[in-house]
């Protein structure tokens, strides 16, 4: 599954402002309301549904990535956001590191399929050091889009 089929540029967030993992949450939840890939109304119901999926575990996996995601019945399509945080995000990583780069999912409970391409989608990427380097360095929301469309044509390699 490519970044462009859940990833909206709207919902690419540069320059992270917070510190730890309620907020960047928070934060980047917010992206996806203002892409409108999330509704208004049901802003707190996937931010308390993602919190309860860290309490699981945390989803910061290690190298400054983290993928914090859930299910939600509220979407009917998979949507995502890209979050880089030049400061580190507390996260309880597994590492114990900050995190600098965050993808943010959320997807309809009977599209597992799409929640789990999307995942590994990500998880190869980010284990590319070229393409979290750039992504790292990335000044603005369309220097990361652009990033992203390199990754779907494969050119980062795998």
């Amino acid at each position: 599954m490519k970044f462009s089929e859940f990833i909206s540029k709207e919902a690419i967030r540069p320059n992270l402002e917070s510190v730890d993992k309620e907020s960047v949450i928070r934060e980047m939840a917010k992206a996806l309301q203002a892409a409108h890939t999330i509704d208004d109304e049901q802003f707190e119901s996937v931010v308390e549904a993602i919190l309860k999926r860290e309490e699981l575990g945390s989803t910061g996996i290690g190298r400054g990535v983290a993928v914090p995601h859930t299910k939600h019945p509220t979407v009917d399509k998979l949507c995502g956001a890209v979050g880089v945080s030049a400061e580190g995000v507390e996260f309880d990583s597994l590492d114990g590191e900050k995190v600098h780069l965050l993808f943010l999912l959320v997807s309809p409970p009977d599209r597992p399929g799409d929640h789990l391409r999307a995942l590994e989608n990500i998880s190869r990427q980010l284990r590319n050091d070229t393409f979290c380097r750039f992504l790292k360095q990335s000044k603005n929301s369309d220097d990361v889009w652009t990033l992203l469309e390199e990754a779907d044509n494969n050119q980062f390699g795998s």
